[in-house]
């Protein structure tokens, strides 16, 4: 007999199981998915930093070093976004057959099927490469080697299953695509109403046992080219065919698309990006039951099998693609602050400029920073579902910052779309990373921290099951042992948390990373504020936390910062601590700090329990939020990274796809080197009051050969800062047979005038 389990626990114990809200199936099914990894050191409010700089930093084997210098810039060569989006609608021909031959599909199959066995690092890095030269085509590649049926086959695959379908994936003859959203369920997926009814049937000529399957799917990438679909249904078995239950649950399988009964339908053109993506239906589908992923036995395990293969595609595609958009943002809007003039200066020397141009560099560093950190969990096997849903929330909502900067600093040059617009597709295609993937609005509200609570928190998942267990012996002495580690944890947190806060974490644990060192200080600071606030949030509200979604995209949003601002500072010590990039460093950690105390007096000023709001800002805000974002200074020095040429730039902007052409990337490019090279030349110029060239090569200020060099340049800038434009009957069908629209008007116009 323990007095503190019966006296003390017991009650508590009773309390806590009335109060405990229910969880659903799918509920659970999603917080046992994946992985908790450096988001659990974070939500201790004590992060053992060795911990994370002794993870080895993501790296490419000398082969997928050399599939990106080889097959991955052939492709990029073959690519054309304004031909992709206003001539072909469509990635062309050539380009389907060589990313089926490269095996482009089959980059996460293993060799043993045929596939090219990769890295999830080397994946991104494809991903990342690609998309900076057309997005239809980085989608196109990125979606089979994401969520769908090669995922789940290598995971859940019965053994013939993987030899039969694997191979087919991994060489093209199949293009998969997957089924999940429906029109009744979007970000609900458990609410949808596409069925599976377990029945008897003919399949190519046998009675077999099987499902027959309806269905109505929308946005499905690949679905309008697909040959093999992967489909979640609610499995149902009503005649008991396979056990006792009615009704299964979510079930995953395989319909090769040319079953009888499959529809595909028309395409979806998602803002004005042409990846093929589409609805789908199936009517009266039937499949054998070995069609299903895992076989008989993964019948209604289909939610577990998704959440868990979504915990890792979620951390690769979107956050690539994201991080490839900040990065090509960098590089473009630098170079043309740098070569663009008004009122007679370059606008890089304007801080109106600056600014915006600041945020954008540091926003291209911090993201490829989680991208290089997540993916080293990654290859590591695991599967961080709650850094996966950080990544994608975090990454496509800063890149759609970074874009939105980048079209106002090019003003016009970016709003004009044609064939010299290296800028316009990649705004129109923003909108697609904010939706797909579990909408951001959702993620950010009600998943980073409602699943990261639970996951990472040292003892609460404990305490729930505990709670849940139908032995009420057994889970009071689960609970009793969960319970009070959380009491003395919380209690040490507390200490830890009104140290840290009143010190301005001067004595918080930190390693020597030289002028990082303080970072590291003030992020355990802020982690102890938040795994306080956090615990006394889910003390005062319960199960009700889950209904305060403002607040917890609150919590969500310091989780956030806390793992964005750990990988930073990662990223600066495996680089070597390049002096250089500090001030990029220093503009994402004085970003995140204002981010964190804000949110922090967002959520003291909201919680419902006022008394206990009140305490809690004594102990870890007792001087307000504090902190105001990076100086001048850090902006100023931040900006200038992406100037001038250096090897600060290649490292903010590393392994872009570079095509010799005359595309208006390729232009910009030749442009600011152009500039770059003649700043002497010109600073000659004007310090003598002169401004053609040819004057001051007559009076000896410059060569004949510096002149010459002026003049590429100029002419360079030139063709940069054009934009494009179309005859009338290019653009519309209604001047084409005058192919004059002067004289369409004056027809026109007689015309009223006779009526």
């Amino acid at each position: 007999m323990s007095f503190r389990r019966d006296k003390i626990t017991k009650p508590i114990f009773s309390w806590a199981r009335g109060v405990l809200p229910a969880m659903s199936d799918t509920e659970r099914e999603a917080l046992e998915a994946g992985d908790v990894w450096w988001d659990a050191d974070l939500f201790t409010g004590n992060p053992d930093w060795s911990k994370l700089l002794k993870v080895p930093p993501a790296t490419l084997t000398p082969e997928e070093q050399a599939f990106l210098n080889g097959p991955v810039d052939a492709l990029c060569a073959m690519l054309d976004e304004w031909k992709i989006f206003w001539e072909w609608r469509d990635l062309p021909q050539e380009v389907w057959h060589f990313v089926k031959r490269e095996k482009f599909f089959g980059m996460i199959i293993p060799k043993e099927f045929g596939g090219l066995g990769f890295s999830p690092y080397a994946h991104s890095e494809v991903v990342r490469k690609i998309s900076t030269r057309s997005i239809a085509a980085a989608v196109t590649v990125m979606v089979p080697n994401s969520l769908g049926p090669g995922e789940l086959l290598m995971r859940f695959g019965t053994k013939e299953q993987q030899e039969r379908w694997l191979p087919r994936l991994a060489d093209g003859r199949d293009i998969p695509c997957f089924g999940l959203t429906s029109p009744e369920a979007g970000s609900d997926a458990a609410s949808m109403v596409d069925t599976g009814i377990i029945c008897k049937g003919d399949f190519e000529g046998r009675e077999v046992i099987g499902l027959r399957l309806n269905w109505h799917k929308r946005y499905i990438t690949l679905g309008p080219v697909a040959t093999l679909l992967g489909l979640a249904f609610k499995a149902y078995d009503p005649d008991h065919l396979v056990g006792s239950q009615d009704e299964l649950g979510i079930t995953v399988a395989l319909i090769p698309t040319n079953l009888p009964g499959v529809k595909i339908g028309h395409r979806h053109l998602p803002s004005m990006q042409v990846f093929q993506n589409g609805p789908n239906w199936g009517r009266d589908v039937f499949i054998p039951l070995d069609y299903v992923i895992g076989g008989k036995e993964r019948l209604g395990q289909g939610w577990k099998m998704l959440m868990t293969a979504l915990a890792a595609g979620r951390g690769i595609s979107l956050p690539s693609l994201s991080a490839a958009g900040a990065a090509y943002a960098a590089r473009t809007t630098g170079a043309y602050a740098r070569i663009r003039e008004q009122f007679g200066i370059s606008i890089s020397k304007f801080e109106g400029v600056e600014e915006p141009l600041a945020r954008i560099v540091a926003t291209a560093y911090q993201l490829d920073a989680a991208r290089r950190l997540t993916c080293a969990a990654l290859n590591a096997g695991v599967h961080p579902a709650v850094i996966s849903g950080i990544m994608k929330l975090h990454a496509t909502e800063r890149m759609r910052t970074a874009v939105d900067d980048a079209m106002d600093i090019h003003g016009g040059k970016a709003v004009i779309d044609g064939p010299q617009n290296y800028l316009g597709n990649l705004h129109r295609a923003v909108p697609v990373g904010i939706t797909v993937e579990g909408a951001n609005i959702l993620t950010r509200n009600l998943i980073v921290f409602g699943q990261g609570a639970i996951r990472a928190h040292p003892y609460l998942l404990d305490e729930m099951n505990a709670l849940a267990d139908a032995n009420r012996e057994r889970g009071l002495a689960a609970f009793d042992k969960a319970f009070w580690k959380h009491v003395s944890h919380s209690f040490q947190t507390l200490l830890r948390a009104f140290g840290r806060s009143w010190s301005f974490g001067a004595f918080a644990l930190a390693p020597d990373a030289g002028d990082a060192t303080p970072f590291y200080r003030q992020l355990a600071r802020y982690s102890a504020a938040f795994a306080l606030c956090a615990d006394m949030a889910l003390l005062t509200l319960g199960g009700a936390l889950k209904r305060k979604e403002m607040l917890s995209a609150r919590f969500g949003d310091i989780l956030s910062e806390l793992y964005l601002l750990s990988a930073a500072l990662k990223r600066w010590q495996d680089e070597g601590r390049q002096k250089e990039d500090f001030a990029a460093l220093e503009w994402c950690m004085a970003t995140g700090f204002k981010t964190i105390e804000n949110r922090l007096a967002e959520i003291l000023a909201n919680l419902p329990n006022r008394f206990v709001a009140v305490i809690l800002k004594l102990i870890v805000q007792p001087f307000g939020a504090r902190v105001l974002g990076p100086s001048d200074r850090v902006v100023h020095q931040c900006a200038s990274l992406v100037l001038e040429p250096s090897a600060a730039r290649e490292r903010l902007t590393p392994d872009l796809a570079h095509v010799d052409d005359d595309g208006g990337f390729a232009r910009l490019e030749r442009a600011f080197k152009l500039v770059a090279g003649t700043d002497a030349i010109a600073k000659r110029m004007r310090a003598a009051h002169i401004r053609d060239w040819k004057d001051a090569v007559t009076k000896g200020v410059i060569t004949q050969a510096e002149g010459e060099q002026l003049a590429a340049a100029h002419e360079a800038v030139t063709k940069v800062i054009e934009v494009d434009d179309f005859a009338p009957e290019a653009l519309s069908p209604i001047y084409k047979k005058t192919g004059d629209v002067h004289q369409f008007f004056q027809e026109l116009g007689e015309q009223r005038a006779a009526s």
